[in-house]
């Protein structure tokens, strides 16, 4: 469910993919700097960038404070290796799918910018790398999360859960959250309910985001024959689910306050997840009211509020981490 802005075809002089350059031709630096572009496309760095946002707080409030930055900056590579490999893979799996969609029809591999082979070789090529180095400088307990992560996305949620039940956000919502739990268990090599509180929150609060966006493309979705909720659900029952989800996600948020308050999470955090969480219930509202109403949906004021909502979350947990 990436948001990635696409870029067409890299070409090289004869006209050929620029992924897949004929042997004994001249790669100019435009073609090779296309193909750097794609292979980094691949790993849906906007995704990427999502998940690290909430891995570093929630390090710093293991910590119980800053921490060590050697292990912040350790599981910022492994973690950021570990999701561009499971999104890689993604884009291999699901390269069929990936063509008959608007959305993702000039990604690497349906435009041939990289070949399928190639697209296979890099996601397993990082997905090694990431887990031997959480395995080197970390703990099992951060590396396991993190190689079951990459597994369960994969194998289970892209293979076969988004394929085949309109709960596919529901199960795949567990790879988005775990990224807090590497970083927790990264620093302290368990799992205290603070950090499940944490992951609670991040696992409820992407299905009003995904189920959001997922009504704007639910046209793409449908064509591609992916059972996403708004394609096989009345309008009222997608709305009610993300009122329900987002009341989970505000109640989780205000229920990690108590819960990490041994860890230093205090009334900077608990002030903001009320303050936040109040628009975000009335975002969710907002949208509900107007598919009842009959009105344009505008789905994707609250897809952008919830990025914010979250990140304005996280920047809370680490000020009260630090101070």
């Amino acid at each position: 469910m990436s948001t990635i802005t696409e870029r067409p075809v890299a070409t090289t002089p004869g006209g050929s993919p620029a992924g897949d350059v004929p042997a004994g031709s001249t790669v100019r630096g435009s073609d090779i700097g296309a193909v750097v572009r794609a292979y980094v496309s691949l790993t849906k760095p906007r995704i990427v960038e999502l998940l690290l946002i909430t891995t570093v707080p929630a390090m710093m409030l293991a910590a119980k404070g800053l921490g060590s930055l050697w292990l912040i900056v350790v599981v910022l590579v492994g973690g950021s290796l570990a999701a561009g490999a499971a999104n890689a893979l993604n884009c291999y799996i699901d390269r069929d799918i990936d063509q008959l969609m608007r959305r993702t029809k000039r990604r690497p591999l349906p435009t041939h910018t990289v070949a399928p082979r190639n697209a296979l070789i890099f996601g397993l090529t990082l997905a090694v790398v990431s887990v031997v180095l959480m395995a080197v400088f970390t703990n099992w307990l951060a590396t396991a999360i993190t190689l079951g992560a990459i597994a369960y996305y994969d194998l289970v949620y892209t293979m076969w859960l988004k394929r085949t039940t309109s709960q596919n956000t529901f199960w795949g919502g567990i790879c988005g959250a775990a990224p807090v739990l590497i970083g927790w268990a990264a620093v302290t090599g368990s799992l205290p309910p603070a950090a499940w509180a944490l992951f609670g929150l991040v696992f409820f609060w992407q299905m009003p985001h995904f189920y959001a966006l997922a009504i704007k493309y639910k046209d793409d979705y449908a064509r591609a024959g992916i059972p996403m909720l708004p394609v096989v659900a009345s309008v009222r029952r997608v709305n009610l689910e993300i009122v329900i989800f987002s009341w989970l996600t505000v109640a989780t948020s205000l229920a990690a306050w108590p819960a990490g308050a041994e860890f230093g999470l205090g009334p900077i955090y608990g002030i903001t997840a009320v303050v936040t969480g109040a628009v975000f219930l009335l975002e969710a509202h907002r949208l509900e009211g107007r598919a009842r109403r009959g009105e344009p949906l505008k789905p994707m004021r609250l897809f952008h509020w919830s990025t914010t909502y979250l990140t304005i979350l996280c920047v809370a947990v680490a000020l009260d981490a630090l101070i």
